[in-house]
Formats: structure tokens, C-alpha cells, sequence
């Protein structure tokens, strides 16, 4: 019997106008509607149903890419629409009055901060993948997040999105050094020196 080899991809790693990119674009441009939301109502279901739509929009792109072919601006685009969806979320509740700044701005620091190490080891020729530990840091803060508009939580239970706060910082801080030191051994497995 003979082996089936699976299907080539639809999509080759410099491809632009893909399904997975469209998705991603999309969530991109509803993340307005959710920080506005947050800063104009009072918690409600509504700002929870829109934030979770769009969070949740991230596992189709992803399942599109793995399914017709993962590319560059797939893997550009996919952690800037989650970092706009975070920082834009946590940024309106710190203006609500709802997040403390201090955590929202660790965040924020080691976002940018990690995004502008990315794209210089990027130009360098140097890619680190995410790890499965980013992806759960990103999941934590957008419960974070999520908790911070769900009615009954925000009025009673305030307490719930302050500790998945302060969980999220830690996580975002142990990745962000995770991805220095990952960058660094692969710098120097691929061109024999620190990045």
C-alpha cells in the first residue's frame, strides 16, 4: 500500500492575499469597534460578545494557514493584530478607570519592546516562532480584558480581572525574556553570533 503525500499548500510563504490574511486584516479593523465600546458604555454582554468575536477570529486565520499555507505576512500581520486587540482593550479600561496603569504599561513596554527586537533580528535574517507559552500569555491577557467588560465581574468580582491582570503581566514578562534567550541560541546556530 502506498503512502499518500499530503497536498501541496495553496499558498506559497511570500503569498499576500490569502484567507488567513484576510481574517487577520479583519480583526485589525473591528479592534476600534471593541476599544470604543469599552471606553464609551459601561460594561456589557454586547462589549463582551464583540471582544470575543474578535479574539476568537484568531484561531480561524490560524487554522486557514495551517490548512492552505503559512506565509511571511501571515506571520507578520498575525501577532500585530493581537498585540492592537491587547493593548487597545487594556489602554480603554485604564482610561475607565477600570485597569491600573502600572500593569497595562508593563505590558505594553515588553510588547513594543519585543516586536522592534523581532522585526531587527527579522532584518537580520533570524526568526524565532512563537512558543505555545506566548500563546497562552496572549489568551490570559485577553481574559484579562474579557473580564474587565463582563457585567457581573466588573460590578461584584472586580477582583477577577485584577488577578488575571497581574497573571497576564507575569506571563508577558517570563516569554518576552523566553524570546530573548530563544533568539539569541538561534542566532547563533544560524550565523555563528548574539543578535
Amino acid at each position: 500500500m502506498e503512502e499518500r503525500d499530503d497536498p501541496p499548500p495553496t499558498y506559497g510563504p511570500t503569498a499576500l492575499a490569502t484567507p488567513a490574511n484576510f481574517v487577520t486584516v479583519a480583526r485589525i479593523l473591528a479592534t476600534p469597534v471593541f476599544v470604543l465600546l469599552i471606553a464609551t458604555q459601561e460594561p456589557s454582554w454586547l462589549t463582551f460578545a464583540v471582544g470575543f468575536a474578535i479574539g476568537m477570529s484568531d484561531f480561524v486565520d490560524g487554522w486557514l494557514a495551517r490548512r492552505q499555507g503559512a506565509t511571511r505576512s501571515g506571520a507578520f500581520l498575525d501577532p500585530l493584530a493581537d498585540k492592537v486587540l491587547v493593548l487597545g482593550g487594556m489602554f480603554a479600561l485604564v482610561a475607565n478607570e477600570q485597569f491600573h496603569w502600572l500593569p497595562v504599561a508593563i505590558i505594553a513596554v515588553r510588547e513594543l519592546a519585543i516586536s522592534a527586537y523581532r522585526s531587527q533580528a527579522g532584518r537580520r535574517g533570524i526568526t524565532v516562532p512563537a512558543t505555545k507559552m506566548a500563546k497562552w500569555k496572549t489568551f490570559v491577557q485577553l481574559w484579562a480584558i474579557g473580564f474587565g467588560v463582563i457585567p457581573p465581574i466588573a460590578e461584584s468580582a472586580h477582583w477577577l480581572a485584577t488577578a488575571t491582570l497581574w497573571t497576564a503581566v507575569l506571563l508577558t514578562v517570563q516569554t518576552g525574556i523566553a524570546y530573548l534567550a530563544g533568539a539569541r541560541r538561534i542566532a547563533k546556530a544560524q550565523l555563528g553570533k548574539d543578535v
